[in-house]
């Protein structure tokens, strides 16, 4: 192939990378602003400049043929660089710019992330920020997601990406609560009291803790749930009942002596525990507004003070 061939297939290499990443036609064709038979056309222009078929249709879905996947990873490596070339000249710039937008769980947006922020569009006031808090784990690319942050012992499968800070749980109650009602000495005797719990299902009435390897589980009671951190804490300071609440919020209020942590020695087990990872998609270069944006985290978050 001479290179006045190879440099006229760049195109169609583009949107052959785009068709397998997005999984369908349709939804490169919707991700590139073009129709799914002008997609389609290319992806075949390509094939046949190649004399190769590159990937199996059916009805259901797309699925590379062995050429096909050859094929994708060099197109996918040159796409990799066209983004450094773009990357190079945004370090160029005086100001890095652009658009991000990130996914966190409601209550490490709302108490974690959100009070951080205000300093990051400060120090970059040409990159624009769109906070979207959701606990669901959405696709970031379907969704049009940069960045995401989810609780996680290790990237999911399709992701890539660095752990921020651990996220632990602790069970608090007011001294008022624990003047009137006495204070637990073992988890055990949690099943006496008034609990505060998230309420979304009958498990998180039933309570988990390990100690030095023993395992205890507690079916907790109580007259007030709710699936929102920030309303627990408020409770558990009111004096409505003993709650569990995720460090960071409540940090400032055990700090204060507002409210007291029962069980120091005991590990709470939830599934709301783990490592917060930033995340993103699997790049060879993150484009260098999503760089500035993990690395202030990464500065922010890595410090004995938050973690």
């Amino acid at each position: 192939m001479r290179k006045n061939e190879q440099y006229s297939l760049m195109y169609e290499m583009a949107v052959f990378v785009e068709v397998v990443n997005r999984g369908s036609f349709t939804a490169a064709a919707g991700a590139l602003g073009s129709s799914t038979s002008s997609v389609s056309r290319s992806v075949t222009k390509l094939e046949n400049q190649l004399s190769t078929n590159l990937l199996q249709r059916t009805t259901r879905k797309l699925r590379l043929t062995s050429s096909g996947e050859q094929v994708y990873t060099r197109c996918k490596q040159m796409i990799e660089g066209a983004e450094l070339v773009l990357d190079i000249c945004d370090s160029l710039k005086q100001e890095i710019e652009g658009d991000i937008s990130i996914c966190v769980p409601k209550a490490v947006g709302s108490t974690v992330i959100h009070p951080l922020l205000p300093e990051f569009l400060q120090r970059y006031p040409k990159v624009n920020v769109q906070m979207n808090l959701d606990d669901r784990a959405l696709d970031l690319i379907d969704n049009g997601i940069d960045l995401a942050l989810r609780i996680t012992d290790q990237p999911p499968p399709g992701l890539m990406g660095r752990e921020l800070f651990r996220l632990d749980h602790v069970i608090c109650a007011s001294m008022e609560y624990l003047q009137q009602h006495g204070l637990p000495e073992h988890p055990k005797e949690l099943k006496d009291h008034s609990c505060i719990y998230l309420g979304n299902n009958p498990a998180d009435s039933r309570w988990r803790l390990k100690k030095d390897g023993q395992i205890i589980d507690i079916d907790v009671r109580g007259r007030y749930a709710a699936n929102h951190t920030q309303v627990r804490l408020d409770a558990v300071k009111r004096g409505i009942g003993i709650g569990t609440l995720p460090d960071f919020t409540a940090r400032p209020d055990l700090e204060a002596g507002n409210i007291i942590q029962l069980f120091p020695d005991w590990e709470f087990i939830t599934n709301y525990q783990g490592g917060v990872w930033v995340l993103y998609p699997p790049t060879r270069h993150l484009p260098q507004r999503l760089r500035v944006l993990v690395d202030f985290l990464k500065e922010k978050l890595l410090n004995p003070g938050v973690s």
